[in-house]
């Protein structure tokens, strides 16, 4: 036991790795910009901000792996950051760009995605070991800021102005957040290796897609977190009804035997 408690004091006593948590650092000040922004009212920018935390975020676990720096005290830092950047950071801004409006349940539906956020990142945490890789369990949280946020540059690419107030966003909310807690399934892409052979079409179509996204970024990021969003209820409904249809063709082969 003393032995143990020494080797911790002495990693506490080494100190911290500097690359990836600056990364981390990094994506936490875009989600404390992006509550400042909506708070003035400058809903694009905090949108952005969102956006940057995600590729910030996506970063520094991968070059933490890749550099071999991975530790404890970063995945707390990471999931602490994540709660800001992208629990926080989503529900002030769909409050103050729509939700306001509707008093009570407006700030009721951005603390649920803030609860729900937070509960999923616990979650997560202690499952990381139990559940498969190939999968999140529940939609994960940068997932669904990514909703928010490509929403609200949506709505300003197609002409709109100032707020939206309408209820499709608190239903969206809502929704997003329920999806985070849930256990549906979700994709993680965690078994994609970019660093190893891959078909040469492969290349030519990831071509294609970051050439459609340049093309129309706010389209094709809304479309591209929506169409992600409802991929697991989609893959869960799929399933089920694989299962059904399959439970259906045993009874009818037990059926012909029993004649």
């Amino acid at each position: 036991m003393r032995k143990k408690m020494r080797e911790k004091s002495d990693n506490a006593r080494k100190g911290i790795y500097i690359l990836p948590n600056l990364f981390t650092t990094a994506s936490l000040f875009c989600g404390f910009y992006s509550i400042i922004a909506s708070i003035g009212g400058h809903f694009p920018q905090a949108a952005v901000a969102i956006i940057l935390s995600i590729v910030l975020d996506g970063l520094d676990g991968k070059i933490a792996r890749f550099t071999r720096t991975t530790s404890r005290f970063g995945a707390e830092y990471d999931s602490l950051s994540d709660l800001v950047a992208f629990g926080v950071a989503p529900a002030v801004l769909a409050y103050a760009w729509a939700l306001m409006s509707f008093g009570r349940y407006g700030w009721l539906a951005a603390f649920l995605f803030v609860v729900c956020g937070a509960l999923r990142l616990a979650r997560f945490n202690v499952q990381i070991d139990i559940i498969d890789s190939r999968v999140f369990n529940g939609l994960a949280i940068p997932a669904a800021a990514a909703v928010i946020a490509t929403s609200v540059l949506l709505f300003y690419y197609l002409g709109g102005e100032g707020s939206f107030h309408h209820g499709s966003v608190l239903m969206g909310t809502v929704a997003l957040s329920l999806l985070m807690v849930s256990s549906i399934k979700y994709y993680s892409f965690k078994d994609l290796n970019f660093f190893s052979r891959k078909p040469f079409m492969t290349f030519v179509l990831i071509v294609c897609v970051l050439f459609i996204i340049v093309l129309e970024p706010q389209v094709m990021l809304f479309v591209s977190a929506l169409s992600y969003a409802v991929s697991g209820p989609v893959w869960t409904l799929i399933k089920l009804a694989r299962r059904h249809k399959q439970g259906e063709t045993d009874e009818t082969e037990e059926d012909h035997g029993r004649v």
